[in-house]
């Protein structure tokens, strides 16, 4: 992870998102005391996901600069 520049680290260092989406299926999940089946928790983790996913819609920091990064090591794989 370290021989590639820090805009890229960046955007693979995803540990904080993770985290993030981790916490919020928790609190759903913390404030049912149970569920009949395991489809109905299935179901709500899928309702509560596309709730979170509208949410992100923020664009990624320097997002020009880490593309340009991207397309010089990855030149072979990056079809821009």
């Amino acid at each position: 992870m370290f021989a590639y520049p820090a805009e890229i680290r960046r955007l693979i260092y995803t540990t904080n998102t993770v985290e993030g989406y981790h916490r919020q299926l928790r609190k759903v999940l913390k404030t049912k005391a149970s569920f009949p089946t395991d489809e109905a928790a299935r179901k709500l983790l899928y309702l509560v996901t596309q709730d979170i996913a509208r949410k992100w819609t923020g664009p990624i920091f320097n997002w020009p600069l880490i593309l340009n990064q991207l397309a010089i090591r990855f030149e072979d794989r990056l079809a821009l």
